[in-house]
């Protein structure tokens, strides 16, 4: 695989993660990034469990207070761990919901990709654990495991259209794992890959923005 040819180099940090999701996460991230196809932020949260009442429009702040607070928590004041701050927004055809802490991981794709819809889940756990879930039309059509992802023996079983995103995440050099191998940001990248979003944070705060605590 050539190296992350959807990604122009400013739209990653120095691991291979997309910029925008690292300059939303806290220090040390235990995060999930949605995308679905074809609905409004207001409808990926409800069907993620999010009591949409509470949802508010967001202006991201410059900075967070400390190494704990993700720029969501931050926008919406609260102290980090209190509960999770779902940031979600519209680009193009597909919304994203930005979860800070994890919550929103249980059949999430299944439920946002019911009713014909396409969606996927990417999660990086606190230790290090990174997976891919894909769905469409309500039902899980792959789950990828960075741990146990052989990109050449994989990628020709995947659907076209996430065998598409992940050759376009590439891959990056990192320290441990052989050149051409899949390092631990490549579901991040695959996901944004699929969604079109290949963005910086300036490039995200031109769209308009949704934030709500949940959990």
């Amino acid at each position: 695989m050539m190296p992350t040819p959807g990604f122009p180099p400013h739209t990653l940090d120095g691991e291979g993660t997309p910029i925008w999701i690292t300059d939303l996460a806290s220090d040390d991230p235990n995060h999930i990034l949605h995308v679905v196809h074809g609905i409004e932020p207001a409808e990926a949260l409800e069907r993620l469990g999010a009591r949409t009442r509470l949802m508010q429009p967001c202006e991201l702040p410059d900075s967070t207070p400390d190494e704990w607070t993700s720029l969501p928590c931050a926008a919406l004041g609260m102290d980090p761990g209190s509960s999770a701050a779902l940031l979600a927004g519209r680009v193009g055809e597909w919304t994203f919901v930005y979860d800070d802490s994890g919550f929103t991981f249980e059949n999430a794709a299944e439920a946002l990709s019911a009713d014909g819809r396409t969606a996927a889940t990417s999660v990086f756990s606190i230790n290090g654990d990174a997976s891919l879930t894909y769905a469409v039309d309500g039902k899980q059509v792959a789950w990828v495991d960075v741990d146990g992802l052989a990109l050449e023996e994989d990628l020709p079983r995947m659907p076209a259209e996430l065998r598409a995103a992940f050759e376009a995440a590439g891959t990056v050099k990192e320290e441990g794992i052989e050149p051409g191998e899949a390092d631990s940001s490549i579901v991040m990248r695959a996901v944004c890959a699929l969604a079109g979003l290949p963005l910086t944070l300036s490039d995200l705060r031109r769209f308009p923005l949704v934030v709500l605590p949940f959990g």
